[in-house]
């Protein structure tokens, strides 16, 4: 039996090597929910290629030392695999020079140090989720509804940040399929790396799906958002700043938040709140319920909203940040990998045409080469060039927000005294 196995394992490793090789240049399985099958071992690989590489080394050793059909079977597939992975070498590289390219386009100022070029050592202080949320993490389970642990929010900030109201805050709201997840786990890279540089976040559970329809998910983001404008101050955070992000359905949710202020229709009982949102960073999000290339409508007709498009196209519209593009629109940083097999990146490229088309403030789009859905889960390099970017863009934002709100009052102080 030992043979056998010593013989058969380096096949196994790499058989599922190269169908996980495979999925990261063309996705192998595009229709929810099977695409996750494809999606989770595609991850693994276009983000660790050097650990994946190591693996079928040592699997294309063990091959060398079987015989006859298994031999040439496990060298086979192992070759095939470290083929694949080689072209994946550079991809951290490529992602920060398409993140810096959308930097540009945002208007974000160049940064002087050469680790943001994508030519040097990737940025530094990029933090593991745990570590992270060790460090950074103040406050956990606030209340900001009456919907149990769905109505909870956790603060991040640094602990000598002072709770001056003036730090600069970002909402940060998870993904999930608008039917799973956690505030906890997701975009934590982020959170840490902002609150280090001075900033206070906030991230968010909201109701679910199926228990809960559309738009009980929206309604309990647009009430985090009234619940920081009212106390984040306490925290540190100015009520005047905030920013939105999140992922997969959380980047629908940030997206939507953004293009919708103060929307009736998401604010039943506190319409007189301002949700306005100063910046939005979406990532591998869904931005338009109206077009179906993977699944999207059978999820949303028994799922989330539980009404089909055909009979109930407005509900279906104003859910679509796509078609709310418009002259209130805040700046946007929209980042997708360019081979995700859950959300297909056509989704961003016609949300990114709708506000490049129609939108007052500055946008900026990076596609990262072969990244997968939910690629920020782990800090990988891609991963810190993408955190990074993140905070630039925000960071450039809030600094012209700064400059603005400087200039307005030094033309009413001018004014007074005159």
């Amino acid at each position: 039996m030992g043979p056998v196995r010593r013989g058969t394992l380096p096949v196994l490793v790499g058989a599922l090597g190269s169908v996980a090789v495979a999925g990261v240049y063309r996705p192998l399985l595009s229709r929810w929910p099977l695409s996750v099958l494809s999606a989770v071992p595609s991850a693994i690989a276009s983000e660790t290629p050097a650990v994946l590489a190591g693996a079928h080394v040592l699997a294309g050793a063990a091959a060398l030392r079987s015989r006859g059909l298994t031999r040439v079977t496990g060298l086979a597939l192992n070759g095939a695999a470290l083929a694949g992975l080689a072209g994946l070498a550079g991809d951290a590289r490529r992602s920060a020079e398409a993140l810096e390219g959308a930097l540009r386009e945002a208007e974000v100022p160049p940064a002087g140090d050469a680790a943001h070029t994508g030519r040097s050592r990737r940025p530094a202080g990029v933090l593991s989720g745990r570590v992270a949320r060790r460090r950074y993490r103040r406050v956990a389970d606030l209340t900001y509804s009456e919907h149990g642990p769905f109505g909870t929010l956790d603060v991040w900030h640094r602990a000598d940040l002072p709770l001056d109201g003036r730090a600069p805050v970002l909402l940060q709201v998870h993904g999930g399929a608008w039917s799973t997840g956690d505030k906890v786990g997701q975009a934590e890279p982020l959170l840490g790396y902002l609150a280090e540089r001075g900033w206070v976040c906030v991230t968010v559970n909201y109701r679910l799906a199926p228990a809960r329809r559309w738009p009980a998910m929206m309604v309990d983001v647009k009430r985090a958002i009234a619940w920081t404008r009212e106390h984040i101050s306490g925290h540190g955070g100015d009520p005047d700043f905030i920013a939105i992000t999140g992922g997969s359905a959380g980047g629908h949710l940030a997206a939507l938040a953004a293009l919708s202020p103060n929307d009736p229709d998401f604010q039943p009982g506190f319409t007189e709140v301002d949700t306005t949102l100063a910046a939005a960073v979406p990532l591998y999000g869904v931005h338009d319920f109206t077009r179906d290339r993977q699944g999207l409508f059978a999820l949303l007709e028994n799922k989330i909203i539980g009404t089909t498009f055909a009979e109930d196209g407005r509900t279906w519209r104003q859910a679509s940040p796509t078609l709310r593009v418009g002259p209130r629109t805040p700046p946007f940083l929209v980042v997708h990998g360019s081979t995700d097999a859950i959300v297909g990146v056509e989704q961003s490229r016609r949300f990114v045409a709708a506000l490049r088309k129609s939108s007052p403030s500055v946008v900026g789009y990076a596609e990262l080469p072969h990244a997968q859905h939910g690629f920020d889960v782990l800090a990988t390099a891609r991963t810190a060039y993408t955190v990074d970017a993140a905070y630039r863009f925000l960071d450039s934002v809030w600094r012209r927000s700064v400059a603005a709100g400087a200039g307005e009052t030094g033309r009413s102080e001018a004014g007074v005294g005159r």
